[in-house]
């Protein structure tokens, strides 16, 4: 098992991250998530491929896949018992393992996503986090991550300094000078037909 640098990124690598596998299935979230990327699909043109950071066991790639069967998808995923469930997909055309924040990567895609992964990204190393999410995309960068308007650290699950919330798309619009802003949303966890957890979205152009 690979060692990483930051306490946040062996957090997820090992153990804790085998546990929250567990925690989710692909049939229970799929409808939700279908709905939630039909909204925002109809914003972007000619997307040809897709490449998500910390993509778990690929749920939103499951989701884009049936929306956009010809498209092109890729992943990157931190731990290694998602990635053996992410290779089981034939369709998905990348899968790598590692982090977000060990290395530019080389390939770039029409649009970029992260879902639930800049939260946990150790706040000081956020800017090479940006960097490489703005460095692969070619056009758009869609951030559907906890939202707070200044920075805080939450307790999760009983561990201090794992869940970190702020204006992730906001710290990108001012870095990038020519990233604009397209739309945002959220979605709730109380949703009477397609609950999904508290989440603000952020889809940017280049």
């Amino acid at each position: 098992m690979s060692s990483y640098t930051t306490e946040q990124e062996n957090f997820w690598a090992q153990d804790f991250g085998k546990n929250y596998i567990d925690r989710n299935s692909i049939k229970d979230i799929l409808p939700a998530k279908l709905k939630f990327f039909s909204d925002i699909l109809p914003r972007v043109g000619g997307v040809t491929d897709i490449f998500e950071f910390g993509a778990n066991i690929g749920i939103n790639l499951h989701a884009l896949h049936t929306l956009l069967p010809k498209a092109n998808l890729k992943a990157l995923e931190i731990n290694p018992d998602a990635v053996k469930e992410l290779r089981k997909n034939d369709w998905l055309k990348e899968i790598q393992e590692g982090s977000l924040l060990e290395k530019s990567f080389p390939d770039q895609a029409d649009l970029v996503l992260t879902s639930g992964v800049l939260i946990y990204i150790n706040p000081d190393k956020l800017e090479k986090a940006y960097q490489n999410i703005y460095d692969t995309s070619r056009k758009y960068i869609l951030l559907a991550e906890y939202y707070n308007p200044s920075p805080v650290s939450i307790t999760y699950r009983g561990h201090n300094d794992r869940l970190f919330k702020r204006d992730f798309a906001g710290d990108m619009l001012e870095k990038f000078d020519n990233l604009r802003l397209i739309d945002y949303g959220f979605t709730y966890k109380r949703d009477p037909h397609f609950p999904l957890d508290d989440i603000t979205w952020f889809l940017m152009e280049k």
